[in-house]
Order: C-alpha cells, then sequence, then structure tokens
C-alpha cells in the first residue's frame, strides 16, 4: 500500500540550572555577535512581514525539550540547539550539513545536543508539511535514530535547489527501518498533521520567519542562529560558549595609565 501523497514538485530536556553571572553577560555577548554575523547569511523567509523585521533576535521562548523531540547527541547537553528546519528549504540542506560536523566534533563527548523541529514553509514549498508529517511518522514508529536516518536521508538524497521526490519516501522510511504498510497508514490517517502545525506556529511564535532558525540554549539564557551560517561561525560560537562554561576563557587585558 503506497502512501496518498501529492507528487506537486514546486518550491515553498529541561534547561540546567542557572549559570553563573559572567556566563549569561558572556552568552550576551555571543547573543549580539550572532545577530550581526547572521543579518546577511542566506535563508528562506515567509513574506508575513516588512523585510526590516525578517531577521529577529529574539522574540519568545521555545518550550520546554521533551519526550516527543528528536536528539542527536546529549539530551542532557549543556549546551542545546533547536533547529526550526523545512526539508524543502535548500540552505537548511547546507545547514544540516553543517550541524552534523558541528556533531562530530561536539556531540560524541555530550558538550552539545541538537534538536530537530518542523517548520515546513507551505507559501514556498507546498509538499514540505506532507514531508515534515513523514518524517514524524518515521519517529513515532521507530524512535530516534530512525527519525535522524529518515531526516538525514531526506537531505543527502537531493541537490541544494531542487525539491524532495515525494516518491521515494516509502523507501527511505524502509531504509530507516520503518513497515511500509505502518508507515502508509500513518501517512493517510494524518496522524501528525496537528503536531506539525503546532510546531510550525511555535517557529513563528518565537520570532522565526524563515528556515533554517536555529535557537541556542545555555541554562536560562538563549540566543539565535539565524540562517545558514557557515561550518566556522557555528564552530566559534560554541568554542566561546564551552570556553565559559569551563571558566578557560582568557579575560582580555586591561591597561592602566
Amino acid at each position: 500500500m503506497e502512501p496518498s501523497f501529492e507528487t506537486q514538485q514546486t518550491d515553498a530536556t529541561k534547561t540546567s540550572p542557572a549559570i553563573p553571572i559572567a556566563i549569561i553577560v558572556g552568552f550576551a555577548m555571543i547573543a549580539v555577535a550572532i545577530f550581526f554575523t547572521s543579518s546577511n547569511e542566506p535563508t528562506e523567509t515567509v513574506t508575513v512581514v516588512e523585510a526590516d523585521e525578517e531577521v529577529i533576535i529574539e522574540s519568545g521562548t521555545p518550550r520546554t525539550i521533551d519526550e516527543t523531540d528528536y536528539i542527536k547527541g546529549n539530551p542532557n547537553a549543556p549546551i542545546m540547539i533547536i533547529e526550526y528546519s523545512d526539508y524543502e528549504c535548500p540552505y537548511c540542506k547546507e545547514y544540516h550539513s553543517t550541524m552534523n560536523s558541528i556533531m562530530e566534533e561536539y556531540g560524541v563527548n555530550g558538550q552539545v545536543g541538537w534538536v530537530f523541529r518542523q517548520f515546513p514553509l507551505t507559501q514556498l514549498h507546498p509538499n514540505a508539511a506532507k514531508i515534515s508529517e513523514a518524517a514524524l511518522c518515521v519517529g513515532e514508529l521507530g524512535g530516534n535514530d530512525a527519525f535522524w536516518t529518515f531526516t538525514d536521508t531526506l537531505f543527502e538524497e537531493r541537490a541544494f535547489d531542487a525539491p524532495t521526490n515525494v516518491t521515494r519516501l516509502p523507501q527511505y522510511a524502509l531504509d530507516a527501518g520503518i513497515s511500509q504498510l505502518d508507515f502508509a497508514n500513518c501517512i493517510d490517517e494524518r496522524r501528525n498533521q496537528e503536531a506539525v502545525l503546532a510546531s510550525a506556529e511555535e517557529a513563528f511564535r518565537i520570532g522565526a520567519r524563515g528556515t533554517p532558525y536555529s535557537v541556542v540554549i545555555v541554562g536560562d539564557q538563549q540566543a539565535v542562529i539565524n540562517g545558514a551560517q557557515p561550518y566556522a561561525v557555528v564552530k566559534d560560537i560554541l568554542d566561546t560558549l564551552i570556553s565559559q562554561l569551563e571558566g578557560t576563557e582568557t579575560p582580555t587585558p586591561t591597561t592602566t595609565e
């Protein structure tokens, strides 16, 4: 039984305890740095706000990470990155590769955890919401590892500026260890339609106006990485935060007359 996908190919844990005040100040400085380095980075935006409002540093807090989330790395990591993404967005494909490289360096030792949440921009990508539903079906049926296998495959199997071949989704699910019949039933029943909508509404509520949109959380502090920042930029942000958390950052020397 094949799931009844539309084949249109058009484009459209709780936080850890409060951290020392010195780190809060440092994090605020990082937040400003993220804002300025993000303002010109590639991102796909929805046309519901004025152009000068499309880059927003923070206007709300993501919901608490819980058992419904799909997490790569340590779910109790001191630094959590919550990404809101669209499987059809070309820049999300680029940023997904960046984040996988980041996790290879910082995830293995438990320093960073990566949460993937759905933000399909259906104005730009008509099939994006149904692809998000498919990903959540895989997660529902196969768990965290299956979700990430499916998600990685979705981004790897299409070209930068090409839409997803939705006819391949059942095979991607099978490759992730999911029964095609169970997958088809989940898709046809639209079991995750409301979850995708809720995730998109959350993204918009907290300030996201395009994809990828990532919220970096350290303790009860947060900042936004807006757009497809390159590996070097994300690495620099994390290195600075980790050095602050570990107390190894060299203070800026002061001069006296």
